[in-house]
Formats: structure tokens, sequence, C-alpha cells
């Protein structure tokens, strides 16, 4: 029981599996068996996303720690238990999770025709997964959640993907489980140090300093193939490239957001002195990422390949911000990562509605959208808009707030990672003037139809969200602004006890 009177995330993280088990029984022909399974899904996400709104609305803003908390003992002795909790952070990376995966279903609708019904299955534990690994408040049942992710996102990339589906998921499997199996014991490692695996536990026992840059190195193994970082983000592309589109949209929405959560949750507050330390290398790295994938994507003649190169530039932008170490720098990472997950999802969208009619990717192959599909142009303006950074979109604030951050650490950092706004500008409106733009001339586009009414259904919530974020960031920004500065805090008197005793004393 908690504030909410009865575990809230404990049935936001467990609900979708009553789905699958009501979808896992049910009898008739294939096509009965497909329509079941599909308004099953459909239901079943909007209900909880609909328990994220009610945990979203009841959250204290105020407050910089755990809320919610659940707690079932399980090895009491070692201490193992179930903890359940939401900070301001985690909070809306559930929000996040539950918004996209209903309108992941109703984008599937339509363009998923076998398997139905274990594509709507996969799906619903994929956002049980999700859920659990932002909503745990404990480092076991995180890995447990963390590594899970990983088992319905391989499937539906392998069954349901593209041509080359087998290669991309076993290589999207390989590289992220391999950095994890070096989380598991920096896990380990903390336990025995700790005595428990609570995250409140952990966030006050003071690691001692040999042994925080072995843990750092093996917690940015994992997270770092996660975000995708460069020099191991070769998974990315091809892993989008093959799945399906409401794949691509959870992979991009969601899962690129797992290794930065990971930083933000068990790098920065553990291990603050080697943070600290390997700050310049991870910044470095993300410039370069920023710089390298933007020109990458230039040179792209697939639509999903350059949004995919286009999101590892964005996220290059994420981890700096993460590690300027400072509360603009931070917030404009977090809001940059719930600005992506909606723009990038949305842009995968834009990319599966043209492929549902010519089953192509190619941007060669299009021209003169704008002219049969006026309703789609504007939708996918107003995507490439903020993904560009257009003030009044969700792209922008996250970005200038980073931005900030790096300029009062180094002029040249907050130059270098501006320079992938400029090319992102050039990339993504080549690509929508070669779409949408010029004249028609193949005979299959003359006859294409706008978008349907369903199709409409699934990008006004996007719309919605992507002007809500660039209006009114605050609603967002205020959630996780405590909990930020206390990391901040904390961070400071771990590197400077001496100057946090004198300026408490002072106080």
């Amino acid at each position: 029981m908690n504030a909410a009177g009865f575990p809230l995330l404990s049935l936001l993280t467990w609900l979708p599996l009553a789905g699958c088990g009501l979808m896992m029984f049910t009898k008739g022909d294939e096509k009965t068996i497909a329509n079941n399974a599909r308004w099953t899904a459909l239901w079943t996400s909007l209900v909880v996303f609909a328990l994220s709104l009610i945990l979203w609305f009841r959250f204290d803003a105020s407050q910089s720690g755990f809320q919610f908390r659940e707690e079932l003992p399980w090895m009491a002795d070692l201490g193992l238990g179930y903890r359940m909790g939401v900070d301001g952070i985690s909070v809306l990376f559930v929000l996040l999770s539950t918004f996209l995966t209903p309108i992941c279903i109703l984008a599937s609708w339509e363009s998923i025709h076998s398997r139905v019904r274990e594509f709507m299955i996969a799906f619903l534990v994929l956002e049980t997964m999700m859920v659990g690994m932002f909503a745990a408040a404990d480092m076991l049942i995180f890995y447990i959640f963390f590594e899970g992710v990983l088992i319905p996102m391989y499937l539906i990339i392998g069954i349901w993907g593209g041509p080359r589906r087998v290669y991309a998921a076993f290589k999207f499997f390989l590289f992220t489980l391999a950095g994890s199996v070096l989380m598991l014991l920096a896990l380990l490692a903390l336990w025995l140090i700790a005595g428990s695996t609570d995250f409140d536990i952990l966030r006050h026992t003071a690691v001692p300093a040999g042994w925080q840059s072995w843990l750092f190195l093996a917690f940015f193994a994992s997270f770092a193939v996660k975000v995708p970082m460069w020099p191991v983000h070769t998974w990315l592309p091809d892993a989008h490239v093959e799945a399906p589109t409401a794949g691509s949209v959870i992979l991009a929405g969601v899962l690129l957001k797992m290794g930065a959560y990971g930083f933000i949750r068990f790098s920065m507050p553990l291990l603050p002195q080697a943070s600290a330390d390997f700050a310049p290398m991870i910044v470095a790295l993300s410039v370069v990422a920023v710089i390298y994938t933007s020109a990458v994507a230039l040179a792209q003649t697939d639509m999903k390949k350059l949004i995919a190169y286009s999101s590892i530039a964005h996220m290059g932008v994420v981890t700096i911000g993460l590690f300027t170490w400072n509360q603009q720098g931070i917030e404009g990472a977090l809001l940059q990562m719930l600005a992506h997950g909606v723009v990038a999802g949305a842009l995968f969208l834009c990319v599966g509605v043209v492929y549902d009619r010519i089953h192509t990717r190619e941007i060669a192959r299009y021209g003169g959208l704008g002219d049969r599909m006026p309703a789609y142009a504007l939708v996918f303006m107003l995507f490439t808009m903020a993904s560009v950074g257009l003030p009044g979109t969700a792209g922008f604030v996250g970005e200038f707030l980073v931005l900030t951050g790096a300029l009062k650490v180094n002029f040249w950092l907050a130059l270098l990672g501006s320079l992938g706004m400029i090319t992102g500008a050039i990339y993504m409106l080549y690509l929508y003037r070669r779409i949408n733009f010029g004249s028609i001339t193949r005979d299959d586009l003359r006859e294409i139809l706008d978008l349907s009414p369903r199709e409409i259904a699934v990008f006004a919530p996007l719309v919605v969200m992507t002007l809500w974020m660039g209006i009114y960031p605050s609603s967002f920004t205020d959630f996780f602004r405590p909990t930020i500065a206390s990391l901040v805090s904390q961070h400071e008197a771990a590197l400077h006890p001496a100057v946090s005793v004198a300026s408490a004393e002072r106080k």
C-alpha cells in the first residue's frame, strides 16, 4: 500500500500480462483471434496509460525522493526484496512508455498480418518490462527488467522485421547483452559493499575510491551500448531498418533512453568521483557521435536509416548534458530524452505511413507527396521542425538547456555540440523536401491516399505532446528539478566535502 491507497506501481507493471493471458485463451478462426488480440492489447494499454496518468497527477513534484514505495521481502537476510518506487525522473519515463504503447498497437493494426496475437503479446510483455524497469527502486529488480526488455524486442525484430531481420535481431541482442554481463558483476560488487540492493541504501553508501573507476567502467559497458554511444552504435541502424514500424517507435522512443537513465540512476549518484573523472571521456565521445553520425545521416538513401543516425546524434546531445554536472545541462538532457521519445517515434511513424502504401523506404523513390497527402505533409513538417529544434516545439527547449549547461563548462564544448543542430537541419529538411515537394513522376504515387482516420488518431496525441512540451516545458521540468538539484548537491558534497560542510554551517 502507498499514497494511492493500493499498489499502483505493481498494477501498472503487471497489468499488461493480464491482457496477454486473455489473448492466449481466445478461441476461434485466425481472423477472429487476430481481431480479438488487437482490441484486447489496445484496451489493456489504454487502461495502463490511464493508471499512469493517475500516478502523474498524484505525484508530489516538490519532493526529490521515491514516492509510491512498495516493498515485499524476498531474501531479507541478504538485503534482497521486491521494491518499487518512482521519483521525479522515473515517473515521466513511466508515462512515456505507457503513452507510446497504445500508439504503437494502433499503428500496427493493419501492417501486421501474420501471428497477430503473438505480436500483441510481445508488445504487452515489452510494456511490462519497460514500466518495471523505470519503476524499480531496487537494483536487482531493475536489472531483471532491464535485461527482460531484450527478449520481446528481439522477437519483434526477428519475427516481424524486414528481409535481414534475423541478422539485425542477433546483432541487437548480442551487443546489448555483452555489456550487461559486466553490469551484473558491478551490481554484485555494490551489493557486497552496501549489504543491500535498495536504491535508497545504495545512494547513502560511500563506495571506496579504489572501486569506483572499475564499477563505473562496468556500468559504462552496458549503458553506452544502450544509448548508443559512438563507437558501439552500429547495431542501431540495422535494428531500426529491419524492425516493424511499431518496433522502431519503441526502440527510439523508450529503449534508447535506458542507457541514459542507467547513467543517472547508477553511475552518477553512486560513483560521483569516477563520474567526474570519466566525464571528459564521455563528453568527447558524445561530441564525436554528434558530428560523425550527423555526417553519416547526410549520406543515407533510406529514410529509416537517416532517422536512426539522427537518433544517435540526439542521444549524443543527451550524454553531453548529463555530464556537464550542472542543473541546466541535466534538465536539458532529460527534457531532450522525453522530446526525442515523442518526435523520433513520430518520424518513424511517418516513414511507416508511406511504406505501407508504396513498400519502399528509398528517398529517391518519392517526391511530390504534398499534393496528394496534404495532412501527412503537415504532420511530417511539424515533426521535422521539432527534430531540428524549432522554438515552440518539443525539440528546442532541451537542446537549448543542454547548450546552456555546456557553455558553463567550456565554450568549445557548446560550439561543437551545436553542430548537431546545424547538420540536423540540413539532413531533415533534405528528407522533407525530397518526400513532399517537387512533382509526382511515378504512377504509383498519383493514386496514393492521405491519412486515414486511424492514422490521424495515431498522430493526434503526438502532435499535442510535441507542441505541449515546446510551449509549456515547465510542466515537465518541475517534476525532475528537485531530484536533479539533490543529485548535483550530493555530487558536490562527495567531491568537495570540506566546502559543503562549511556551506551547511553558514546556513
